[in-house]
């Protein structure tokens, strides 16, 4: 196997993911498998009990796995499906390594440390991601910055990958920022020269750098870092700050070259990629024929991360249509103070998102009440699909009061119940009933007489 570690450095958010994600579609577009992986140095045991506000949207695979929204950038860009396998937390390896311990069998007389234990554990799931897949290259992205307390086991775990797995099969590359000051008119080095200082103190030299900055380098700069990190010049790759969208950052990096080098730090064949269907889409992206405004009804809005994959998906099926989707944000707290014709008059289509929680509840009803009244298009998705049953059962079926038990237990008409299988679970963490799954319609029931209904079409 051969594996390309991804690390960041600086502050957070600097672009780990897309830059993953873009490195990703680059080698696949070169013909090799690959497999990705996200690993998150937080305690929680998944994201699906983490506020919106500070971690973005929670993203859900196929198998039902709520993992880090840098997931959904790996599916878009990489066009492959992926698993809990896909995103590694501290949780999730504490909790394997005690209960190992606990099990008698593993660990019986040792003293459990972090070192061995826990990087083995880490160490195990990186290879475990890669060899189930079949990949020829595991890229593994590594949360939080250089420096964080929380992430030393995992980057101590990548350290020792190389060691295990020899110098020619792994790769380090460290996203990192250069920051424009505007007082002195300079691009500053110096967060970038402190950062890879301490990610060769705990021995690991990075063979790529990616900088992000707001401008481009020049040849000074580039010398300035390449001589202070120890880094050829032509590893350093330029990510100015992208005008058009994320998905011409994959061509950006292509024609520097990041893919080529990954392949000859890895010693893989080069190869000459096919881009022809990526850059197509990209054309469309930038030049779209049509225009349209969607509004998206929802109470998480000051971070639109929050409903990334949402968003994603309305752009997504804009370029498939050569169209350009404006997407207007809206508080539901606003439509329950100003009214839903304030905020959706001008709108050519109404999207509801999932959610929690009975804040704002009743904008999103007022919204969708408005959408089917003036005949436009309406997708609820989740909660959006529960909030769309609780208006049309109040005010087209005339039951008022009607409501789902999550908001009213005593509603006189609850509409929208808990399942069976969820009546007595009194856990938040991984109790949902979530991902890709077959649907079977009870054959006596009346979703079954109307689907085989010829009035349905």
């Amino acid at each position: 196997m051969k594996y390309c570690f991804i690390t960041g450095g600086v502050v957070s958010g600097i672009g780990k993911g897309i830059s993953s994600a873009s490195v990703g579609r680059l080698l696949k577009a070169r013909g090799y498998k690959v497999a990705i992986m996200k690993m998150d140095p937080y305690i929680n045991v998944d994201a699906g009990l983490m506020n919106p506000f500070q971690h973005g949207e929670v993203f859900v695979t196929d198998d039902g796995s709520e993992t880090d929204l840098d997931l959904g950038h790996y599916e878009r860009f990489v066009d492959e499906p992926l698993n809990q396998l896909s995103n590694l937390t501290t949780g999730q390896v504490y909790g394997s390594v005690i209960e190992k311990e606990r099990d008698g069998d593993y660990y019986l007389g040792q003293t459990v440390q972090v070192i061995p234990h826990i990087t083995d554990e880490i160490k195990s799931q990186i290879r475990k991601c890669a060899q189930t897949s079949g990949a020829d290259v595991g890229i593994v992205e590594i949360g939080g910055t250089v420096g964080d307390i929380e992430g030393m086991p995992f980057l101590e775990a990548i350290r020792q990958m190389r060691a295990d797995e020899g110098a020619e099969n792994v790769c380090y590359m460290h996203v990192t920022l250069v920051p424009y000051l505007p007082m002195v008119g300079e691009l500053k080095t110096k967060p970038t020269q402190h950062s890879v200082r301490e990610l060769r103190g705990l021995g690991i030299q990075p063979e790529i750098l990616v900088i992000r900055a707001s401008q481009a380098m020049g040849a000074d700069v580039r010398r300035k870092l390449s001589l202070f990190c120890d880094v050829a010049e032509a590893n350093i790759i330029e990510a100015v700050d992208e005008k058009e969208s994320l998905y011409h950052i994959p061509l950006s990096m292509e024609k520097q070259g990041i893919a080529d080098l990954v392949c000859r730090e890895l010693g893989l064949q080069q190869r000459e990629p096919d881009l022809k269907d990526w850059i197509e889409m990209c054309e469309r992206v930038t030049s779209p024929e049509h225009e349209t405004t969607v509004a998206m009804v929802g109470k998480y809005m000051d971070l639109k991360d929050a409903y990334l994959s949402v968003t994603e998906g309305i752009m997504h099926g804009g370029i498939a249509n050569n169209a350009c989707v404006n997407i207007k944000y809206v508080d539901s707290e606003d439509i329950e103070r100003d009214g839903a014709e304030a905020h959706l008059s001008d709108v050519s289509g109404v999207l509801v998102p999932g959610g929690f929680g009975d804040r704002g509840i009743e904008g999103k009803i007022a919204a969708i009440g408005y959408a089917r009244e003036n005949l436009i298009p309406y997708l609820g998705l989740c909660l959006g699909l529960q909030t769309a049953v609780i208006d049309f059962a109040r005010n087209v079926c005339g039951l008022a009061g009607a409501d789902s038990k999550e908001f009213d237990e005593e509603s006189a008409h609850p509409v929208i119940i808990y399942m069976k299988e969820q009546e007595y679970i009194t856990e938040l963490g991984g109790t949902m009933r979530l991902g890709a799954y077959p649907c079977k319609l009870q054959p006596e029931s009346l979703a079954a007489s109307w689907r085989s209904s010829p009035s349905t079409g």
